[in-house]
């Protein structure tokens, strides 16, 4: 198995792979559009040894207070569904932190299961002073800083690229 930086080759399988892995199209849409508008920071695939897309994580902006500071989003991530609890989701995490943090992104939101996330140091924005700029449950959004001391001195909106509003 081997994970790496999206190619062109590959926007047909990760479309693939999200409509098959999500309930609807919806992610495999928001993809697109994000890519298609620039909004598109990483995108990781995992692919077996014969080069077919099994994973995926995909990383775009987002601004706090308005600003873009170079914080990402970390939405959507996918695996096929015969690859499961083998750990890929967590290695393409791993990997897309490791990427951000070598081109000077400092720090990773995600919506998602507290329970899952916080293996990899995501913690709820609530603790940080964030919010968020849709209403949800409490503990969803969560926060990691990927650089030592790069949540302090920052609270307030956190908002995501403008595609996911369109969900």
């Amino acid at each position: 198995m081997l994970i790496r930086a999206e190619s062109p080759a590959d926007i047909l399988a990760i479309d693939r792979l999200l409509k098959s892995t999500f309930d609807t199209d919806a992610e495999a849409n928001l993809v697109m559009k994000l890519r298609e508008n620039g909004h598109l920071t990483l995108s990781l695939v995992a692919s077996t040894d014969d080069g077919e897309v099994i994973g995926h994580a995909m990383f775009s902006p987002v601004t706090v207070q308005g600003q873009d500071i170079g914080w990402q989003g970390l939405a959507p991530v996918a695996v096929d569904e015969s690859y499961r609890k083998q750990g890929l989701a967590s290695q393409l995490i791993r990997e897309g932190f490791s990427s951000l943090v070598e081109f000077g992104y400092p720090a990773c939101v995600v919506v998602g299961d507290p329970a899952f996330y916080s293996r990899f140091g995501f913690e709820s924005v609530e603790k940080h002073g964030f919010t968020s700029q849709w209403q949800l449950p409490d503990g969803i959004f969560q926060i990691a800083g990927l650089v030592d001391g790069v949540l302090e001195g920052y609270d307030g909106l956190i908002e995501y690229c403008p595609e996911f509003s369109e969900l």
